[in-house]
């Protein structure tokens, strides 16, 4: 093994340690989403409800089109990953359409991720690898929205992504981005620093205690 290596393997030991995007807990298969119908963004529509200072929405109101959005974590063999999945649903609770959005390196090489830990390397904002497929999933929040409330917090995503251009491990990283999007719709936020399975789940907790239905993955 050269020099350059051995100091590359350090680096990347060490970015992983304190990185919020570090190493989860094992892949495990056959999870199952679950649907919060308890909660929702602060600004809802006029016949909302307040309970233990989460603002809900009443039940015709729950009922109104079946749009959703959902804070996801999911296992990787190096980094876990924090992002959403938003779209619609049919009556039956299947995805009729689903777009996602998260931030991390613009490139399968792990060169821009050993990098990101010290200066801003450019991003993407989409898709990745994984991000659809449930066997990967680790943690989840799915909260229903009205389609006036979708449509602005869709239109609160596509704004966030065309102005984000860069990711940092430690300043930017996916929790941040993700971050950005719960507390646009008046939630609370755990820190950046948490590994993303810790992050969706306290995320889930900080805001809608027991309505706040999810799946956390074993911590491994």
């Amino acid at each position: 093994m050269t020099l350059f290596s051995v100091r590359l393997s350090v680096v990347v030991l060490f970015a992983l340690a304190v990185v919020g995007c570090a190493p989860d807990a094992q892949i495990k298969p056959n999870v199952v989403s679950y649907n919060n119908e308890g909660s929702t963004a602060v600004g809802a529509p006029a016949n909302a409800k307040t309970r233990n200072g989460a603002v809900q929405l009443a039940s015709s109101q729950q009922q109104d089109g079946r749009y959703y959005i959902e804070f996801r974590s999911r296992y990787a063999l190096s980094y876990g990953h924090t992002y959403v999945i938003f779209g619609r649903l049919d009556n039956a609770g299947r995805p009729l359409d689903r777009e996602v959005a998260g931030l991390h390196p613009a490139s399968n090489s792990a060169v821009p991720y050993v990098l990101g830990h010290y200066i801003p390397v450019p991003a993407e904002t989409g898709a990745s690898d994984g991000d659809l497929e449930d066997k990967y999933r680790s943690a989840s929040w799915r909260v229903m929205l009205s389609e006036a409330e979708y449509r602005k917090v869709v239109a609160y995503i596509h704004d966030l992504q065309s102005r984000t251009h860069f990711w940092q491990a430690t300043v930017h990283n996916c929790n941040a981005f993700v971050g950005e999007i719960a507390r646009s719709m008046g939630y609370k936020t755990p820190g950046i620093w948490l590994r993303p399975q810790q992050f969706v789940t306290e995320l889930r907790e900080m805001n809608g205690g027991p309505n706040a239905i999810g799946y956390t993955g074993p911590a491994g």
